[in-house]
């Protein structure tokens, strides 16, 4: 029932940078906000009305234009910066632009500020949100923040964010408590500087060891993968089934077969177009996201990748992106796996790929304004591209700031208003679930508080020591003796080393040992793309002429025992290294100090390889894409010891 305003006169004070500073709890009711300003509450203002009765009253409220606009994830533009990542802030102009007069109400955001300072800038989006038409509020999305890996297009850098180990090294733990908590801690932070939606995690098997984005995954097994991402959405959402008031929406990638790369190579590139499975493996990569259906997701993201060598109901798969496969969308993940959520596909699939994005060079690089992935539709107009990935079960285009294909086609009959509003319901439905009609502020002093605090960084810290996974231990060399101080460093910050009690020197013949820290190996195979520039691509084997290899033999030569610690993004072929070193760990994501404590015997490694160790790049190139530590391994996956087991866990 509509109720006059003379006495909510302070709820509309709710645009002032102090009000509404803090979101409601699950035990209160928000004062109503007259968001179209008419004077009095509307069912879709009114807070005390079910989303459903919300989500229609708005629905029948709404333009064609501003249905369409809904249906856009874009970008939030900043000061200087064509891709959106900043520390100078958001452009507000173009952000009332594209809110006022595009209707866009979700963005990513790839700002890197301080946590009270990324408040402000969303609080500034959300007023200006207050001020269209119909007040709709922003929802702002982001790419993992609390990891160390930061790649554009998959990953920011934190900026005060609790620092934990990678998705990876979740998995090398295992243990779905400590991946509820991560996402817990995680959602809480985001919250708190005004983020409501995580563009993860990715449920994508880790089948292809030279594929880029292993890091962000679970590992290679499906059903632990299930089971883990599934923990991860529960984490954020707030509760095992369903999004909770107080929750981080999840947006689960990529449905489905992103890992089985050929040679590795990434969707986000042209090159990397492609993704080869067969009916057997296709399912073993599905089934890794149904704990993550079965969780409630908010939303799934679709693939970039052409599936070829799949057939479903007795059809082989059209030959384009997932994001315009019907098949793949209305009727494998909507009708066969009954998900009723969100589908926002990745990011620029209705660009255009010019010659600089196809086939770019040393003397014209792909660029950002060159970045289009419209895998299997090229030929098709950007018009058509809409209609085709709206009719194949998307809702929302994920990096476009221009409705204006859409609502083309929607008003040359490609597509129906009966599917906008299917779109734009599901749309409107998380908004509602989430609070943000009701209160869109936070508040910057609890951002500060509340991001990174001791209590949370204190268990990431915990995390990454739990993650490490000791591979290899000669002479029960690990923990080391307390005698064992006089340390030769590579990788490896020397403050570090002297607050764990060691003594650097500069020689390795003043030694007692040696500590190697490496990255698992890489090569710039595509220099001029834009992202396969920024990807590690290529070989994963230690060869002379890379700097920890030959550290590692030159401490051998020298007889100084050696712990060598592998940054595992991919999985490294440790092969030629298993002689010359002493102890060997793989870490996923930790800083020295905490690897230092695992070195000391302060804490100890209790981490599980998520993926097998090919034992060659023979073996690499060989396998199967699409199938989970196919060929020849060195180590299996679960391989890992405890201090005082055997001597090595891989090469038996």
């Amino acid at each position: 029932m509509n109720r006059p305003l003379c006495f909510l006169a302070l709820a509309a004070l709710a645009l002032g940078p102090c009000a509404a500073a803090r979101p409601s709890t699950a035990d209160e009711t928000p004062p109503p906000r007259d968001l179209n300003r008419n004077g009095i509450i509307d069912p879709y203002e009114d807070p005390r009305q079910p989303t459903d009765a919300r989500v229609a009253d708005l629905l029948g409220r709404m333009t064609l234009a501003e249905k369409v606009g809904t249906m856009m994830h874009g970008t939030l533009p900043a000061k200087g910066s064509a891709t959106g990542t900043s520390n100078e802030g958001y452009d507000l102009a173009q952000v009332t632009q594209l809110i006022r007069e595009r209707g866009i109400s979700s963005f990513i955001t790839r700002l890197v500020l301080p946590p009270e300072k990324l408040a402000e800038a969303n609080n500034a989006v959300q007023r200006i949100a207050a001020e269209s038409r119909l007040g709709i509020p922003v929802t702002i999305s982001t790419d993992p923040r609390n990891h160390f890996q930061a790649v554009l297009g998959a990953s920011t850098v934190g900026a005060g964010f609790s620092l934990w180990p990678e998705t990876l090294g979740l998995a090398a733990i295992g243990d779905l408590d400590v991946v509820r908590n991560f996402g817990r801690i995680a959602a809480s932070e985001y919250r708190a500087v005004g983020i409501h939606m995580a563009l993860s995690p990715q449920a994508d098997l880790a089948t292809e060891p030279r594929w880029p984005r292993v890091t962000a995954t679970f590992g290679s097994d499906s059903a632990a993968v299930s089971r883990l991402a599934a923990a991860y959405v529960e984490g954020f959402q707030g509760a095992p089934d369903h999004l909770t008031r107080q929750g981080v929406a999840t947006v689960v990638k990529h449905w489905v077969g992103y890992g089985a790369a050929p040679k590795g190579f990434d969707g986000h590139n042209a090159y990397g177009k492609t993704l080869q499975l067969a009916n057997r493996t296709f399912a073993d990569h599905v089934a890794a996201f149904d704990g993550v259906i079965a969780a409630g997701t908010a939303g799934i993201m679709p693939t970039y990748g052409i599936i070829e060598g799949v057939t479903l109901n007795g059809k082989p798969l059209e030959p384009v992106g997932a994001g315009f496969s019907r098949q793949i969308l209305d009727g494998l993940l909507r009708h066969d796996k009954g998900y009723r959520g969100l589908i926002v596909s990745d990011w620029a699939i209705t660009n255009d790929c010019p010659a600089a994005c196809s086939a770019p060079t040393a003397a014209a690089p792909q660029t950002a304004a060159a970045i289009g992935m419209p895998w299997g539709v090229e030929t098709l107009s950007q018009q058509a591209r809409f209609a085709k990935g709206v009719n194949a079960g998307i809702d929302q285009f994920g990096g476009v700031n221009d409705p204006g294909a859409l609502l083309r086609a929607v008003e040359a009959g490609e597509v129906s208003v009966e599917r906008i509003d299917e779109s734009v319901r599901r749309i409107l439905s998380v908004k509602f679930e989430q609070g943000l009609f009701d209160a869109p502020y936070v508040d910057p002093a609890a951002a500060a508080r509340t991001v990174g605090n001791a209590q949370s960084q204190a268990a990431a810290d915990a995390a990454q020591r739990r993650a490490q996974v000791l591979l290899q231990n000669r002479g029960a060399l690990l923990p080391l003796a307390a005698e064992k101080r006089r340390v030769w460093l590579n990788g490896v910050d020397d403050s570090a080393a002297r607050a764990a009690g060691f003594e650097p020197v500069a020689e390795l013949a003043q030694a007692d040992l040696a500590i190697i820290r490496t990255p698992t190996p890489s090569e710039k195979l595509h220099p001029h793309h834009f992202f396969g520039n920024r990807q590690n691509e290529g070989r994963l084997d230690f060869r002379a002429g890379n700097p920890a290899y030959d550290a590692v033999l030159a401490a051998a030569a020298k007889r100084v025992p050696t712990i060598l610690v592998v940054d595992m993004d991919r999985p490294a072929i440790l092969t030629n290294l298993l002689k010359p070193a002493t102890s060997i760990i793989a870490v996923f994501g930790a800083s020295d100090t905490a690897v230092l404590d695992v070195v000391t015997g302060r804490a100890k490694p209790e981490g599980r390889l998520p993926f097998a160790l090919p034992r060659s790049m023979r073996a690499a190139e060989k396998q199967d894409p699409a199938v989970a530590d196919d060929g020849d391994t060195l180590c299996p996956r679960g391989a890992g010891m405890r201090f005082g087991q055997a001597a090595q866990a891989c090469g038996r």
